[in-house]
């Protein structure tokens, strides 16, 4: 079994997407946006100026609506922005500061999401310092005509995503509510791709705990992925609830159509949570059991050094008794004396010795 788990992580790793870290490609409209676009009847429309512009146009024809990305703006940035589409300052403020709970909130006609964006790091062996997983966040701002997605950190690009719903313009018809739909499931799917590739790291640590190749450093390894692993689950467990909410209740701006798909995003992250609970509860029966293999392995050491304390403590006493200078000493005037007292203590090691190795402490 251990031999055909290695042959299947082997493969895996050689087919694994690479991971790019790298901040995407700016474009002319600024130094914050990524892109902006209008969409109408599914369709991608050119437009022409800024965000505002944009929203001016969809207003003025009165159907589609806008999508605006932006990678980590400043306050002064994104003030603009919060200005034109008149988002909740609380909402502002949360976009522009990154580290929040994943969340859905409504600020008037407007949907507020959070989400935590998570990858796999990839590494040759696991450490007590590995990173494991990398975290960044994502924002959503989702009006009836209007989509605004703030990303922080290196990873989360939205543009491959952009690309298949273009492909889908049924989809896109369906309004902001199907962007916001279409985010949540690559998210759910990220965090899912990260699962599978941790289990992998569980399957290492438990094929070495269990293996000859334990280690008393193994402790560190185990901790360092169970801290990795609750970055996954502080991304995950949060957003069952909202997302339930979505599925559950219409929720304007988003289509009442658009509720079975969210029910199938909900079912994927009730999944991950329960897969991610099931990784947690073996690493803490792997952790029990190498903490046990160490007391183990302490106890026979302690074993050890016992019965050569007790081996080495004949010829000390019979030593010690000699060592006193008495006058009547028994044998000491005779000539095999000291060869006589030799052969004792040589015979009572001995057999004490074996006695131990018959006993497992030797």
């Amino acid at each position: 079994m251990p031999v055909i788990r290695r042959i299947r992580r082997a493969v895996r790793r050689a087919y694994r997407p690479k991971v790019d870290l790298s901040h995407p490609r700016r474009s002319p409209l600024g130094s914050t946006v990524v892109n902006c676009v209008v969409y109408e009847d599914g369709q991608r429309r050119r437009c022409d100026g800024t965000a505002a512009d944009a929203l001016r146009q969809v207003r003025k024809r009165g159907r589609g609506f806008v999508w605006v990305g932006l990678h980590e703006p400043t306050d002064l940035e994104f003030a603009g922005y919060a200005e034109t589409f008149g988002l909740h300052p609380l909402a502002v403020e949360d976009a522009v500061h990154a580290h929040q709970r994943p969340k859905v909130e409504r600020y008037g006609d407007t949907l507020f999401a959070v989400f935590k964006t998570c990858v796999y790091v990839a590494h040759e062996e696991l450490t007590a310092t590995s990173e494991v997983v990398d975290t960044g966040e994502l924002m959503v701002f989702t009006g009836p005509d209007f989509v605004i997605t703030v990303r922080h950190g290196r990873h989360g690009s939205l543009g491959p995503l952009r690309e298949a719903l273009e492909t889908s313009p049924q989809r896109l018809a369906k309004g902001p509510g199907a962007v916001l739909h279409a985010i949540a499931d690559q998210v759910v799917d990220d965090y899912l791709a990260v699962a599978d590739a941790v289990q992998e790291d569980v399957d290492a640590v438990e094929n070495v705990v269990f293996s000859e190749r334990a280690q008393r450093g193994d402790s560190g390894r185990i901790y360092q992925l169970k801290r990795e692993l609750l970055e996954l689950r502080r991304a995950a467990g949060p957003l069952e609830r909202p997302l339930l909410g979505l599925a559950t209740r219409p929720e304007p701006p988003v289509d009442p159509e658009m509720q079975p798909y969210f029910r199938d995003v909900v079912d994927h992250l009730v999944r991950l949570n329960e897969q991610i609970a099931g990784y947690d509860g073996l690493l803490d029966s792997i952790l029990q059991a190498h903490l046990a293999q160490v007391t183990v392995t302490q106890n026979a050491d302690m074993r050890k050094i016992t019965a050569w304390a007790a081996i080495i403590a004949v010829p000390t006493m019979v030593c010690g008794v000699y060592g006193m200078n008495f006058e009547h000493m028994p044998e000491l005037k005779w000539r095999y004396g000291y060869p006589l007292v030799l052969g004792i203590m040589a015979t009572a090691c001995v057999v004490i010795h074996r006695s131990f190795r018959r006993n497992g402490w030797l």
